[in-house]
C-alpha cells in the first residue's frame, strides 16, 4: 500500500502509486508508523523541492522529521499552496519572488513574507475562493474547479482545461467561456501572470481533440 503522501491541487493529500516530479513539505504530518495524522501542516513555509539534492538520501516519513510530500507537477504544488525552495531550487525562488515583486510592486519580498500572504490563501476553503468568469483568461499553471464538476481539478493551460489525475491530465476541454472557481491560490496565479515559467506536466501537452 502506497503511503499517504501525494498532494492533489486541492491541497488533500492521498495515497497513489504515482510517481511525483517533485517533494515538498509542510512539517511533521505522521506518526512513528508512517500514518498521516490530522495535521496537514506544522508551518506556514509550504515549499516545493527537488527531488534530489547533493546526493542527500532520506527514507520517507522517518518518525520525528518532516513529512516528504509529492507532486504531479509544479502546477499541481502551487495550486495546492506551495513555493519554490530557496534553498535546493535557488534560481527558482528567485524567479518566483521577482515574478511576485511584479505582481505587487514594493520589492522583493522574504520567503516568509510570502508565506505570511499565501497562508490565508491557501487554507481558504474551496467554496470561499474567488469565482472566475472565464478560464482563457487565466495564465498557464492555474487551477480552478467547476461546480458541476466539484471533484475535478482542472488546470489551465495553452487555451484549454485539463482534468487532473495522480498520473497525469486527460480530457482537454476549450477554456474559452468556461467559468469556474479558482483553486491556486490568487497571489501565486498573480505571479503566473507576471511571467514566472511553472512547470508542467507533459501529458497536457498531447495534441488532442479540445470539446
Amino acid at each position: 500500500m502506497p503511503l499517504q503522501n501525494r498532494v492533489t491541487p486541492f491541497g488533500d493529500i492521498v495515497s497513489d502509486p504515482a510517481r511525483g516530479a517533485w517533494m515538498g513539505n509542510r512539517g511533521c504530518l505522521h506518526d512513528d508508523r508512517r500514518r498521516l495524522t490530522r495535521r496537514r501542516w506544522t508551518t506556514t513555509a509550504w515549499i516545493v523541492c527537488r527531488l534530489s539534492f547533493k546526493g542527500r538520501q532520506r527514507t520517507p516519513m522517518t518518525p520525528g522529521r518532516y513529512t516528504e510530500l509529492f507532486f504531479l507537477d509544479e502546477a499541481t504544488a502551487f495550486a495546492a499552496g506551495h513555493r519554490p525552495c530557496f534553498e535546493c531550487r535557488r534560481a527558482d525562488a528567485l524567479a518566483f519572488r521577482a515574478a511576485w515583486g511584479t505582481a505587487f510592486p514594493g520589492g522583493g519580498p522574504a520567503a516568509g513574507d510570502m508565506d505570511r500572504a499565501l497562508h490565508p490563501e491557501r487554507k481558504c476553503p474551496p467554496a470561499e475562493r474567488p469565482s472566475v468568469a472565464d478560464a482563457a483568461a487565466l495564465p498557464d499553471g492555474a487551477f480552478l474547479f467547476r461546480s458541476d464538476e466539484p471533484d475535478a481539478a482542472l488546470l489551465a493551460a495553452r487555451g484549454a482545461l485539463w482534468r487532473w489525475t495522480p498520473a497525469g491530465y486527460r480530457e482537454p476541454r476549450n477554456a474559452r467561456g468556461r467559468s469556474g472557481i479558482l483553486l491556486t491560490p490568487p497571489g501565486t496565479v498573480a505571479v503566473l501572470a507576471a511571467g514566472y515559467p511553472v512547470q508542467i506536466d507533459p501529458s497536457a501537452n498531447r495534441r488532442q481533440i479540445v470539446r
